[in-house]
This record gives structure tokens, C-alpha cells and sequence, in this order.
């Protein structure tokens, strides 16, 4: 249900304050360490970040699609690390459960994410297998009352902390491609279910990922998301739409952190006898930068409200993700060469978030799998106007 304009303002407001009163001062912090301070999670669960799309029946703030990205713009001025911790839990670790399972399994999950007393996880990529889900190896074979799960999963968000994990599996060997898979709900000490070491990556310290290993592992039925075997890929488009847009709007919460990092610094700076923000070669940055970002922002917007209404976004969602994606690197690179020689030194943090701001273009679909999406849609609506 859509807040008034009021408590939405001030939601905004108090993720605004959180975000440079907590979260931005702790970023050095976070990166040395690589992990999110407990005071920080705790912080996390009392404002509720864990459950904002979660249904208000179960203990969420079902906000919009628009409210959801709006509060992203906020929160995703920090840092990506810290998103990251509660964004499997608002989005792809949860939304399969909240859209397409069952009533018991929503009752029995969905309250515990919303609090962020569970986290969730959205176990899809694998080593050979990255954004084309149809392409899923991981195997689910029925056995009497249970699935027996067997396959690994790479690069996994969270999964060192995860609670639940949404899985898809090939539950028909038979059928190729998308129509074999299905998606379960697979809870940490399920037998059968391992991890590895968590991986040691370029950028976002402080999220945390790993391989999800499932040898011989009983799944009960009831953990079948639906209730229905080859529903797993229609759930992870469904999942991945909103998710993208989420990303999205991640994008744009950073670059214009970035922008105002980028200004601020070449306001105060001098060289020759004068500011930087004074050279026309590094306002032409400014300008590109600031129209990137609203582009951006605009894009997120139409398409989260276009989402609301009920309409298909497959298309608006990877056009959002890829601009948004492509620009925040484009910014985050500036914001390097704007800095010069201190660009380069992580006291500054410009270093750091264009190190972040890398993995946008990869997870979700990378740009290139948001382009053959984008392409095939065109060509597809073309075919159909032209009658072939």
C-alpha cells in the first residue's frame, strides 16, 4: 500500500540522516575490515531496511515499487557494502517467496526477513552458468517425499550469512532450457548444503560472497516454491525485474554522492592561483556527470511507476539498469581524475567507490545480457508490426 506523501518524506528524511550521520563515517571503517559493524545491523533491523518490500501482514513496509527506489536513492549514497547487507532480504533473496509461494511458506519466512532476524539469498549463478538462467545444471530429483538437490553455486550474495537460500534447480531433465527449472526455499542446515570460502574481491568490502554447494541435499516438497515444478525461471524474471530497478536506483543514489564528492572537492582544491571548479575541462565533467545521473534518476522512476500501474517492465527495468550501471562507472571515473594524485590514495575514498561502483555493470545481468534483452524486444515488437 502507497504511503501518504507525508510519511514517505519523512522516511526519506530519516534514511538521509542515517546514511550521513552513520553510514558514511564508517565507510573507511567497513573497508579495512571487511565486514558491517554489528551496531550498524542492529541499527539496520530497528529502522526496518530488511523488510521494506516485504508485505505489511507480515511484518514489512510494503512500499511501491517507486517508494522502494526513492528510498534506494537515499540509501544508496553510501557506500554499496551496506546495501548490500539488507538488499537480498528487500529484494531477490525474498521476492521469489513473497510472489509466487505458497501461503504456508510466506507465513513461515516472510516474517522473519522483514525483521532481518533471517537472512535470505538468491542462489542462480553458477560456474558455468551466469545470467542465463535457462542454463541452470544444479539438479533437483524427486525422491519420495523429498527433492535431492546436487550442484554448486558461485558468487552468491550474503551466503555466509544466509538463512534461507531461493535455489534453481532442474527439477525435468528432460525439457531444455527455462521449462525444467523450478526454485525452492532451502534453509542452511539442511543436509546435504555447504559453503565455501568466502571470496576475496576488487571492490565493496564488507559484502560478503561465496559458493553454495549442494551434495545429495533433502529438500522437503513443501520447500518446492508454488507448489509447481517449472515455475523456477518465470520466478527468477519476476525476481530479477524489480531487482534490476532496485540496482538501478543503487546506481543513482551513488553517482550523485559521487557528484557531490567530485564538486565539493574541486571547490576547495587549488591549483594555479584558483580553484579546480573554476577550469572549464573539469566543469565539462561536472556537467556530463550531473546529466548522466538525472538521466538516470528519471529512467528509474518511469519505470518503477510503470510497475506500479501493472504493466511489463522487462524492457524499461534493463534499459534503467544498464544506463544506470554504465553511467554511475562513468561518474566514479571521473570523480578519480577530478581528484588527480588523491584520486588514487584511499584516504580520499574516490579510489574506493570507483572500485565499488564496478560490480554494478556485472550482477543482475550484465550490460551485455540487458542489451540481447533489450534488442530482443525490439526486434520482437518490429516482427509482429511488420506481421512475420
Amino acid at each position: 500500500m502507497a504511503l501518504d506523501s507525508d510519511t514517505l518524506a519523512q522516511l526519506c528524511a530519516t534514511l538521509r540522516r542515517f546514511v550521513d550521520e552513520q553510514l558514511i563515517p564508517a565507510e573507511a571503517e567497513v573497508a579495512e575490515t571487511d565486514a558491517i559493524p554489528a551496531r550498524i545491523v542492529a541499527q539496520m533491523r530497528e529502522l526496518g531496511l530488511f523488510g521494506l518490500t516485504a508485505p505489511e501482514e507480515f511484518g514489512g513496509l510494503g512500499l511501491t515499487m517507486e517508494e522502494e527506489v526513492l528510498a534506494i536513492f537515499e540509501l544508496g549514497r553510501a557506500a554499496p557494502a551496506f546495501r548490500s547487507m539488507f538488499a537480498t532480504n528487500v529484494g531477490i533473496g525474498m521476492q521469489g517467496i513473497a510472489i509466487d509461494g505458497t501461503a504456508e511458506q510466506k507465513a513461515k519466512y516472510l516474517p522473519d526477513l522483514a525483521s532481518g532476524a533471517l537472512i535470505g539469498s538468491f542462489a542462480l549463478t553458477e560456474p558455468d552458468v551466469g545470467s542465463d538462467a535457462g542454463s541452470v545444471r544444479t539438479t533437483a530429483r524427486r525422491e519420495g517425499d523429498y527433492y535431492i538437490l546436487n550442484g554448486t553455486k558461485r558468487f552468491i550474495t550474503n551466503a555466509p550469512h544466509a538463512g534461507l537460500f531461493t535455489v534453481m534447480a532442474r527439477t525435468d531433465p528432460e525439457k531444455k532450457g527455462a521449462a525444467g527449472v523450478s526454485a525452492f526455499a532451502v534453509e542452511r542446515d539442511t543436509p546435504g548444503l555447504s559453503l565455501g570460502k568466502p571470496e576475496k574481491k576488487l571492490g565493496q568490502q564488507g559484502a560478503h560472497v561465496c559458493d553454495v554447494i549442494f551434495d545429495n541435499c533433502r529438500v522437503p516438497i513443501g520447500q518446492l516454491i508454488g507448489g509447481i515444478e517449472g515455475q523456477g525461471f518465470k520466478t527468477a524474471m519476476k525476481v530479477l525485474d524489480k531487482g534490476r530497478l532496485h540496482i538501478a536506483a543503487a546506481c543513482v543514489g551513488l553517482s550523485e554522492r559521487i557528484i557531490d564528492d567530485m564538486v565539493g572537492y574541486a571547490v576547495q582544491r587549488r591549483q594555479f592561483g584558483k580553484p579546480l571548479a573554476d577550469f572549464q575541462l573539469l566543469q565539462a565533467m561536472f556537467a556530463d556527470s550531473k546529466a548522466d545521473a538525472y538521466a538516470a534518476r528519471c529512467m528509474v522512476l518511469d519505470a518503477a511507476r510503470k510497475r506500479d500501474s501493472g504493466q511489463d517492465v522487462s524492457l524499461e527495468a534493463s534499459c534503467a539498469k544498464m544506463f544506470a550501471s554504465e553511467a554511475v562507472g562513468r561518474i566514479a571515473d571521473r570523480n578519480v581524475q577530478v581528484h588527480g594524485g588523491n584520486g588514487y590514495i584511499r584516504e580520499y575514498r574516490a579510489e574506493q567507490l570507483f572500485r565499488d561502483a564496478r560490480l554494478f555493470r556485472i550482477y543482475e545481468g550484465t550490460t551485455q545480457i540487458q542489451q540481447i534483452i533489450i534488442a530482443k524486444a525490439l526486434t520482437t515488437e518490429a516482427r509482429e508490426r511488420a506481421g512475420l
